[in-house]
């Protein structure tokens, strides 16, 4: 009896690899499942045994062996039930199920046949599609997000029956098709939240204009009650629109960590993530036996939002240093070493000191100089390096809060943010992978962040005065290009750089008293 053969895949990081399944009955007893299936998937026999004999077929009384090929790339998930099913039914001889290799096929199975989605499909589609597949057979549920990849076949099915007949030819099932573009911009730009609904707090609308310009991490710090939480909810809507690219490198994320909503096929806005404090560095970077991305990765092309930075443990805020520099994140285990995609955009909140009233223009601070110090210290120096905007908030008045002034509203802004963005991208158009201001390495800020004799002098005094590192340096010049740009101005000016350096709060030596 020959080798049957199907196709499946398995995930690592966001990309997915081509599974060989192979199926061979033999004279003896038993299933022999080979190629470093988890208990998942060793399980998948008693799952498969009961569903054959549902639909009225038989599991062979001989020794079957299904390997899993390549045997050297760990198999998770109970994903492979339905090729693992139809490989045994063709094997045997049960049904003809022709042009069975020609497909991918993924499917979880209940005990009397139906499907169960899956995750991870639309990295699986992509790799389907460039290693030439027919089409790709899976749950119906996952079938809206698979369909976003053109040039291939999706057959959705929500039961074995199903399959069976498709590939018997006695019932045919038309492939499912989107048009990703239409899908796309229909639904661009969904946000709840509006700039138009704030009052008053125009230094920080400022600053997060000049942040989403430029791509750059921000901070603010005040007291409770301040609208820190309400403002940083709005950042994502000034951002640029998402790009199809980007999109869907986000929604390839998404689909790795089972995160996309039954009704979502594709993302359409800029992720905002805001973990609670309580969070471990393992699920805000990433990790596992098998690797599965973490928030900073599911911020990729958003926003990660920290509300009450000092409240996180320390460990959890230094792992953040490198995937901020690097832009991505590298997961090593003993067998496999994962890359996920991490450019974000930080924005973080914290209280002045514990009590959370320091510098309040009302309320008394009870927190001793020392404790304030402690409470602030909280948070590294190379830490608050790599953020390159620190912002005061200080409460608005009853007035600003209760007057009838209009406000700009997000729409408005965010014309000003393309406008500087658009300089941006006709700068770095020569460099790959560099689309922001915030994103040039050091190397380039020179040649970019030119200025005067002036501004350098001002600098000067600037750094010996709040005593800034070399990298405080290259980011206050960065800011710089940003605030030219939304100007419009081909240099940096003085001014630039004076209002660069006054986002440049908690470098100030005695912050704290």
């Amino acid at each position: 009896m020959s080798v049957i053969k199907t196709f499946s895949s398995a995930l690592y990081g966001v990309n997915a690899y081509i599974i060989t399944i192979e199926v061979n009955i033999v004279q003896g007893t038993h299933l022999f499942m080979v190629g470093l299936p988890d208990n998942a998937i060793k399980e998948s026999q008693h799952r498969i045994e009961s569903v054959l004999k549902h639909i009225g077929c038989t599991m062979p009384r001989q020794r079957v062996i299904v390997n899993l090929a390549p045997a050297d790339i760990r198999k998770e998930g109970a994903a492979y039930d339905l090729p693992i099913a139809l490989s045994i039914l063709k094997a045997s001889q049960q049904h003809a199920l022709e042009h069975i290799d020609q497909y991918i096929i993924m499917g979880e199975l209940s005990l009397d046949g139906a499907l169960r989605p899956v995750k991870g499909v639309l990295p699986i589609a992509v790799e389907a599609r460039k290693r030439k597949f027919k089409g790709f057979v899976l749950p119906k549920e996952n079938a809206e997000e698979a369909a976003i990849v053109n040039d291939l076949d999706i057959i959705p099915v929500a039961h074995i029956d199903e399959a069976i007949a498709f590939f018997n030819g006695t019932k045919p099932i038309t492939p499912l098709t989107k048009d990703t573009r239409a899908l796309f911009f229909n639904h661009l730009d969904g946000y709840a939240f509006d700039f138009s609904d704030v009052q008053g707090q125009e230094n920080i609308k400022r600053a997060f204009e000049i942040a989403a310009a430029g791509g750059h991490n921000a901070i603010m710090i005040g007291p409770p009650g301040a609208g820190k939480t309400m403002l940083a909810k709005r950042i994502a809507s000034i951002l640029p629109p998402l790009r199809l690219l980007e999109a869907l490198e986000t929604t390839k994320i998404y689909s790795v960590a089972g995160k996309l909503g039954k009704q979502t096929a594709l993302m359409t806005s800029r992720p905002f993530r805001s973990p609670h404090h309580t969070i471990s560095d393992v699920a805000l970077v990433g990790g596992g036996t098998i690797p599965q991305p973490g928030e900073i990765s599911l911020a990729h092309n958003g926003v990660l939002f920290l509300d009450e930075l000092p409240e996180f443990k320390k460990t959890v805020l230094e792992v953040m240093r490198q995937p901020l520099e690097e832009r991505s994140i590298t997961i090593s285990r003993a067998k496999v070493t994962v890359d996920f995609p991490a450019n974000f955009m930080l924005i973080a909140s914290m209280n002045p000191c514990p009590c959370g009233y320091y510098n309040h223009p009302k309320k008394e601070c009870v927190c001793a100089t020392a404790l304030v110090q402690r409470y602030l210290q909280k948070i590294s120096g190379p830490l608050l390096d790599r953020i390159d905007l620190h912002v005061e908030v200080t409460p608005i008045s009853f007035d600003e809060m209760t007057g009838n002034r209009k406000n700009e509203t997000s729409q408005q802004i965010r014309s000003r943010v393309l406008e500087a963005r658009e300089k941006q991208v006709a700068r770095f158009q020569q460099t790959k992978s560099i689309y922001t201001n915030a994103m040039m390495p050091a190397t380039m800020v020179k040649s970019v962040c030119v200025i005067g004799a002036e501004g350098k002098n001002l600098l000067k005094v600037a750094m010996e005065k709040l005593k800034l590192s070399a990298r405080a340096y290259d980011r206050i010049l960065k800011v710089s290009r940003t605030i030219a740009d939304l100007e419009g101005t081909k240099d940096i000016q003085t001014h630039h750089l004076a209002e660069a350096i006054q986002y440049r709060s908690l470098d100030r030596e005695g912050w704290a008293g």
